[in-house]
């Protein structure tokens, strides 16, 4: 994960060359440039590798030690309500798979641009016997199209970018080689506001969201 100021818009990437999983180390290391990007910049945009945006949690992990496997879907949740009331303009630019956690991240942002191409956003719990979680739940509510909720969220039906804007999980689909400068252009935009602002009625716009996603923390 790599983390760059332009302009008073923070950028955090993530590329681990593989397939961006959620572990530890990825929540650790995101925890560090939302604190940094909070003291240095006026909006942030999250961002993966071209085709790869994040396949959400890494499975070697969920599938090791119980214990510790409790404490990452817990610290992911917590991640995901961080995201999602994260006092600046948060701008997902969905640069490839956004699976699971991964498409979750999307949801969490306040815009989310995909890159065209030929990669699926899913949320496969249905299809892996994994429940949703009270996090996870508000998320769908929240942002997913109410008549497209059964197909991705209840029957885990992949999404292509295009069909994604439909159904809530991106706002607009640029193409690939514009898909950083045009979510530079947003935050730069959005970063005028004013911040005390900005994140003051984003927590009451989502005050009973996150009040009840904290209580199932």
């Amino acid at each position: 994960m790599t983390y760059q100021l332009n302009n008073k818009v923070a950028i955090a990437a993530f590329d681990d060359g593989k397939v961006n999983a959620v572990n530890e180390a990825f929540i650790d290391q995101l925890n560090q440039y939302l604190d940094d990007a909070e003291r240095d910049a006026g909006a942030l945009i999250i961002t993966g590798r071209p085709g790869m945006f994040s396949a959400g949690f890494d499975l070697k992990a969920l599938q090791g030690d119980e214990q510790a496997a409790a404490r990452l879907v817990q610290r992911g949740m917590a991640m995901l309500v961080r995201l999602y009331e994260y006092p600046l303009p948060l701008i997902a630019a969905c640069s490839g798979h956004a699976i699971g956690l991964g498409a979750f991240i999307l949801l969490a942002s306040d815009n989310r641009i995909g890159s065209a191409g030929s990669y699926q956003i899913t949320l496969p719990e249905t299809a892996l016997s994994m429940p949703f979680t009270p996090v996870l739940l508000t998320l769908i509510n929240d942002r997913v199209s109410s008549s497209h909720q059964t197909r991705t969220a209840l029957q885990s039906s992949p999404l292509s970018p295009e069909s994604a804007v439909t159904a809530g999980f991106l706002d607009l689909v640029a193409a690939p080689d514009e898909l950083l400068t045009t979510a530079q252009t947003m935050a730069e935009k959005l970063a005028e506001l004013p911040q005390a602002a900005y994140a003051a009625n984003k927590r009451d716009l989502r005050a009973q969201s996150l009040a009840a996603m904290r209580t199932s923390l």
